[in-house]
């Protein structure tokens, strides 16, 4: 009788959940209200979409339901960072800047779902940068959003009282609530709850192995990209408790009185963190190879652990994971300069940061690149490949999920480099929007992008990022060093370069060196 009555039940739900539908394609059902977007390129487009209602320093809440039909035809403002000017509170605001944006091409479909999380490096940034029409086309749906950074997003008060308990991870718990927003409405977008891949490069990226280190977000994604995005964070506990104690001493407030942080003007707010910081733990210099300051902190409950240190918490082990760099990454590159380089002439170059190594070096980069310049190397990136190759052998003698590497050797017309970013616009297959370091893509550019866009949306349906027609790539070990290049001629590499990362990695991180020493005595 029981079953009888369940089964009838969940049908009589299923018939209600589609007669509630609106007719209209371009309206769509949320928990919360509904929303109407737009035709962009092709895909249908909602922007702006409310996902949690914040208060300063406060886990996210639940959005307040409306009754009428939201127009989400428009970016959402971003949240408040120190953007140099003074910005109109629909393009930046502090209360309802938790939006998200979502692209799809069918609102009946079940389709992958792929979250982006945009970069820079936890205190600025947008959604709005990278449209996800592109990727919609490639049959998922895409969903990207803005939170809480920089000081409103991770300052450590959580030493002042119960109430400020998550003050310090706010900005990366609004990620998990888009999340758990995704798992509640995805659907009515065409899209599927039980297959969503989170992907973010730069900072997004580190967000994004943030996340595999979060019990709250632990079954809301499956799958996850990580690109250019393994510089280290070393926030630990004293270190934010300190840089929070050094913001209310700034801001002339006793800790009894801290509750009076809520009415600090956010620019008042803003200058006091970065004089508290410079007074406290001292200030990062962005480029470096560590971030320290108003980010996340593990905590034992909210964060387990900092991730790429060297490994990722063991809750994300059955999580497959594309990982990769760029060439060039925040190198400062050469190519511009006049005339032909030699590797003697480099030498002067690369011995004040690799000194007696510098020999070895360049042996082993010619060995590894042949055919490549001098040049190449000196704007080798020397940050951000060394770590992820580390990462990468901690984290695959462990995980039963596999893990896939590439590097982007593609280099821009202008810069003559492979930067930190360029892969972008290939990945979302966007490249008629970003002008800036290619501004009239050949055949073999859009060829290239097409690729890319592939791999990415094949991974999120798969969790398999090959093309038909392209190399056949394996998953990574330490053993195989498995790497695949997208370039015009994309090919697989096998731990081809490790002795040069090796080089990099005991020369370009000294200053982590000298931080995990000083931890440990």
């Amino acid at each position: 009788m029981n079953k009888t009555f369940s089964f009838f039940a969940a049908a009589a739900a299923t018939i209600l959940a589609i007669s509630c539908q609106p007719s209209d394609p371009s309206i769509v059902k949320t928990k919360d209200g509904l929303v109407q977007g737009h035709m962009e390129e092709g895909t249908l487009a909602f922007k702006g979409i409310p996902y949690a209602e914040i208060e300063r320093f406060m886990a996210p809440k639940p959005v307040t339901p409306w009754d009428t039909v939201m127009v989400c035809e428009k970016w959402g403002p971003q949240v408040m960072q120190n953007t140099g000017r003074e910005l109109p509170p629909d393009v930046m605001n502090e209360q309802g800047s938790c939006v998200l944006n979502v692209w799809t091409t069918d609102t009946k479909a079940k389709k992958p779902v792929m979250l982006w999380i945009h970069g820079g490096g936890f205190d600025s940034g947008s959604s709005n940068g990278n449209p996800g029409m592109g990727l919609a086309k490639k049959d998922v749906v895409l969903v990207s959003l803005n939170h809480r950074l920089n000081i409103l997003g991770f300052l450590d008060l959580s030493q002042f009282g119960e109430k400020y308990r998550y003050s310090a991870n706010a900005g990366m718990l609004d990620i998990v609530m888009a999340l758990q927003w995704i798992q509640d409405n995805i659907r009515n977008f065409g899209g599927d709850p039980d297959n969503v891949t989170i992907f973010g490069e730069s900072g997004g990226g580190g967000k994004v192995g943030t996340l595999m280190c979060m019990p709250s977000a632990k079954g809301l994604f499956h799958k996850a990209i990580i690109m250019s995005g393994t510089i280290l964070n070393i926030n630990e506990k004293d270190m934010t408790e300190a840089l929070g104690a050094a913001v209310l001493k700034e801001l002339g407030i006793a800790p009894e009185d801290v509750d009076k942080i809520q009415d600090v003007p956010y620019r008042e707010l803003y200058d006091a963190g970065q004089r508290a910081m410079a007074n406290s733990i001292g200030r990062r210099t962005p480029g470096t190879p560590m971030m320290w300051g108003f980010g996340p902190v593990p905590d034992g409950e909210t964060l387990l652990q900092q991730p790429f240190q060297d490994n990722l918490a063991s809750i994300s082990n059955d999580v497959p994971l594309m990982i990769g760099t760029t060439f060039n990454e925040l190198q400062r590159a050469i190519y511009n300069m006049e005339g032909e380089l030699s590797f003697d002439d480099a030498k002067p170059m690369l011995e004040p940061v690799f000194g007696d190594l510098t020999d070895e070096l360049i042996s082993e980069f010619q060995k590894a690149y042949p055919g490549w310049t001098a040049k190449d190397l000196v704007s080798m990136d020397r940050m951000f490949r060394p770590k992820t190759l580390i990462c990468a052998d901690a984290i695959t003698k462990e995980r039963t999920a596999d893990t896939w590497m590439y590097m982007f050797d593609w280099k821009s017309p202008v810069s003559g480099a492979s930067v930190h970013g360029n892969e972008l616009a290939f990945c979302f297959n966007t490249l008629h929007l970003a002008p800036g370091q290619n501004p009239e893509p050949t055949e073999a550019d859009l060829k290239l992008a097409d690729i890319m866009s592939d791999s990415w949306a094949n991974f999120a349906k798969t969790g398999n990022p090959n093309v038909a027609g392209q190399p056949e790539w394996h998953p990574y070990t330490s053993e195989n060093g498995e790497l695949f290049v997208y370039d015009y001629e994309c090919e697989i590499k096998n731990n081809f370069d490790r002795r040069v990362q090796e080089i990099m990695n005991a020369c370009c991180f000294r200053q982590l060196d000298e931080f995990r020493a000083s931890r440990n005595k």
